[in-house]
C-alpha cells in the first residue's frame, strides 16, 4: 500500500472515529431543562398538600383528549363581561397581548358583554360585601353560546368576583376544557380596585391564571415536574410565588400540539417583560435565550 493511500485510509478512520464521539446535540427543551426550578415539599395549605394528583407525563399527555389549534379553528378570543374603566382595559389588552406572544397564536379582543346579561340568579353577595357571579353560569349561559367558529379557545374575563359553587368563597378562573371555554376575574388580583400603583402585580396574575387556565384546555393537566404556570394554586400568594414561565415539559407538551419557533416565542416574551418592566420574568426569558446561543 502505497503511502497517499495509507494516509488517506488513517484519516478517514480518525475523521470517523471522533464523529461518532461527539455528542448528540441538544434540543432546546433538554437545553432550558437547566432552568427549571426543582418544587418544594409542599406545605400545609398549599395546593398539592391538599390534592393528590397523578404525575401526567409527556406519554400521558399524548394519550389525552384534548383540544388543539387547526386550520380555521385556531384564535384564542377574550370576551370582556362587565363595565371597565381605562386601567381594566388596558389590563385586558395586554393580557391579549401576551397570549399572543405565550401560545403563538393569534389572540383577540370581544367587544364587552354588559353586566345585565347575568341573571339576578346567577349574583350574590360576598361574604366580604361586595357582589359575586357564578362561574359556571357564565360558561353556560354566555360564552358556549358566544364562542366563534374560528376560535380554538374563548376566555372571559370579568370585573365582577366569581365563585364556582354556594359553599365556595371565591375563584380565580373556572373552566370547561372539553367546551375550550373559560373565565377568570380581576377583582381579587387587584384587591377590588385597580391602580397605577398596583398594576403590573394585577397584570401578571392575570396572564398567569389565564395562560394556565387555556393550558388546562390544551390538555396540560397541573404541573408537579417544576416551578411553572401549570401548577395548582389556593391562593394569590402561592399564584405569586409560581413562575409565568412554562417549565421544559409543560412545553414539551405544548409545543406538541402548537409548533412553534421555540426562539421566536422567547424573543416576544422578553420584548413583552421589559415594556412592562416585569423584571423577575424577564430575567427567567433572557435565562433561557441565553442558554441557546
Amino acid at each position: 500500500m502505497n503511502q497517499v493511500k495509507y494516509n488517506s485510509i488513517f484519516y478517514a478512520v480518525i475523521f470517523i472515529f471522533l464523529f461518532s464521539c461527539q455528542k448528540k446535540e441538544k434540543s432546546y427543551l433538554e437545553t432550558i431543562a437547566i432552568n427549571d426550578v426543582k418544587l418544594s415539599d409542599p406545605q400545609p395549605g398549599s395546593w398539592r398538600y391538599s390534592h393528590d394528583e397523578k404525575f401526567q407525563q409527556f406519554e400521558d399527555f399524548q394519550k389525552s383528549k384534548k383540544i388543539k389549534p387547526e386550520p380555521g379553528k385556531n384564535i384564542i378570543y377574550l370576551q370582556p363581561v362587565g363595565n371597565f374603566n381605562a386601567l381594566q382595559q388596558k389590563e385586558i389588552q395586554l393580557t391579549k397581548e401576551y397570549l399572543n406572544a405565550y401560545y403563538q397564536l393569534e389572540t383577540k379582543i370581544l367587544p364587552a358583554l354588559p353586566n345585565s346579561i347575568i341573571d339576578k340568579t346567577a349574583k350574590r353577595i360576598s361574604r366580604e360585601g361586595h357582589e359575586q357571579v357564578l362561574a359556571s353560569y357564565v360558561l353556560d349561559n354566555i360564552l358556549i353560546k358566544r364562542k366563534p367558529k374560528d376560535g380554538v379557545v374563548l376566555m372571559g374575563i370579568t370585573e365582577r368576583d366569581l365563585y364556582p359553587r354556594p359553599e365556595w368563597n371565591y375563584v380565580f378562573g373556572f373552566a370547561s376544557y372539553e367546551d375550550g371555554v373559560g373565565v377568570t376575574s380581576l377583582y381579587r388580583f387587584a384587591n377590588g380596585n385597580l391602580t397605577e400603583s398596583n398594576f403590573n402585580e394585577s397584570l401578571l396574575r392575570l396572564i398567569k391564571i389565564s395562560s394556565h387556565e387555556i393550558g388546562h384546555m390544551f390538555g396540560i393537566s397541573h404541573c408537579l415536574h417544576a416551578n411553572c404556570v401549570m401548577n395548582g394554586t389556593n391562593s394569590l400568594s402561592e399564584a405569586d410565588f409560581h413562575f409565568a414561565r412554562a417549565c421544559s415539559l409543560c412545553q414539551q407538551k405544548l409545543n406538541s400540539s402548537i409548533h412553534y419557533d421555540p426562539k421566536k416565542r422567547l424573543s416576544q416574551l422578553k420584548q413583552f417583560f421589559e415594556k412592562q418592566h416585569l423584571n423577575t420574568e424577564l430575567s427567567r426569558t433572557e435565562a433561557d435565550l441565553n442558554v441557546l446561543k
